[in-house]
């Protein structure tokens, strides 16, 4: 298979070391560099990537590249049909399985440049800060289920930091849980998770539920999706799990509320993680985004059951036993304040995303956290007075150039 990779930070990195590792030599791995200098500061490495873990240094090579500003405006027209051709054919130029790890804000403008080179075969796993981005790709680009590619929804808590260009220190160990998004073709790819055959503890996901085997009608339609699959289920030592899709989203809303609060704080403050709650003021900030998100997230789920019902009800059922989802625990107030409060203190010596991108000068990612939250209250009708507020800020902060600061 053809593996590429969107987003060389310190995770993006991370994940390409790993892959490397794990994943035979004929499987070829392509790293996009964002310009012509990164790329030719990469050959000048030998193309390796290093990790640094507890001490140990590792070092990987064997990675193709690919300069993303280049395929973005090819000059020679002749060479665009020429590409555009091999998508269809699944040649050497199509992407079969694509990680995007870049920030949130820099997705819909990259898909639109490589959509080229997807297909409905394709299959993108999006791993980054924030929420939202699925949902815009398919309004805005991907907008026939039948034709879109196949997406996997990530989340991350390993700690990874950059030093020097392609040397990356993995701080803290943590891990990938992925979950599918449902087949519009209705092929169920959690049977494995439902079946009743089986004890409970023994109810697990099968790569045979993607795509059983060569002889299935339909493996080229599923082909990139099994074996993106099995990749990363490869990736021991990043600690990966598949998940039902709706437990990698409460997982990706209770970090997406952690962001929300350790991310605009530490940019306001210019503090590292470890450095925030030690004042009263900060912990009643913590308890008002956490009531907000909590608040916000039991409306959707209250109106997406308000919707299930009245479509089953159409269809003649008696939804007066039917088993409604409640708010997970894990996205109650309490236990968001708690998992804040944790995560700060174990990553206490980290400079999160957002202040790093604010003294850099360059936009952060605050739509895609508080503003997400931020949506999502408007559609439900919930007020999020401080969740606003923390955007807002963060927004006049970056607007201030560091050398005016008195």
């Amino acid at each position: 298979m053809r593996f590429h990779i969107l987003g060389l930070g310190s995770i993006g990195s991370l994940l390409a070391h790993n892959l490397r590792r794990v994943l035979p030599k004929e499987h070829s791995i392509t790293l996009i560099h964002k310009t012509q200098n990164q790329a030719a500061e990469a050959l000048t490495r030998g193309g390796a990537i290093h990790v640094e873990n507890q001490g140990l240094v590792s070092t990987t090579t064997g990675f193709r590249s690919e300069v993303f500003e280049a395929s973005s405006t090819p000059s020679d027209p002749k060479k665009s049909k020429r590409k555009k051709h091999a998508q269809k054919l699944g040649g050497p130029d199509a992407i079969e399985s694509l990680f995007i790890t870049t920030k949130a804000h820099h997705t819909l403008p990259a898909i639109r440049r490589l959509l080229p080179r997807l297909s409905s075969n394709t299959t993108v796993v999006l791993l980054q800060n924030g929420m939202g981005i699925y949902e815009e790709l398919t309004h805005d680009i991907f907008r026939n289920p039948e034709q879109r590619p196949h997406f996997i929804l990530a989340t991350n808590t390993h700690g990874a930091f950059r030093k020097g260009s392609h040397n990356i220190v993995h701080a803290g160990v943590g891990n990938i849980a992925f979950g599918i998004v449902p087949d519009p073709l209705g092929r169920n790819f959690e049977a494995g998770f439902e079946n009743k055959t089986v004890p409970r503890t023994e109810q697990n996901p099968r790569i045979s539920d993607i795509s059983p085997s060569a002889d299935d009608p339909s493996f080229d339609r599923y082909k990139s999706l099994r074996g993106t699959v099995a990749a990363m289920l490869l990736m021991e030592p990043l600690n990966v799990s598949w998940r039902p899709i709706a437990q990698v989203q409460t997982a990706m809303r209770r970090k997406l509320v952690v962001n929300a609060v350790i991310n605009p704080l530490t940019a306001l403050m210019g503090c590292r993680n470890g450095g925030i709650f030690t004042t009263t003021a900060a912990r009643r900030i913590l308890q008002r985004v956490c009531q907000e998100a909590s608040d916000v997230f039991a409306a959707q789920i209250k109106a997406d059951n308000k919707t299930w019902l009245e479509s089953l009800a159409a269809d003649g059922v008696d939804t007066n036993r039917v088993p409604v989802e409640r708010l997970p625990r894990s996205l109650t107030r309490s236990l968001l304040e708690d998992e804040i409060l944790h995560v700060a203190e174990v990553t206490k010596g980290n400079i999160s995303s957002m202040l790093s991108d604010v003294r850099r000068g360059i936009p952060t990612e605050i739509d895609y956290i508080n503003g997400y939250l931020l949506k999502l209250g408007s559609t439900y009708h919930v007020d999020m007075p401080a969740t606003a507020m923390l955007l807002n800020l963060v927004k006049m902060r970056s607007a201030i150039p560091l050398d005016q600061m008195l």
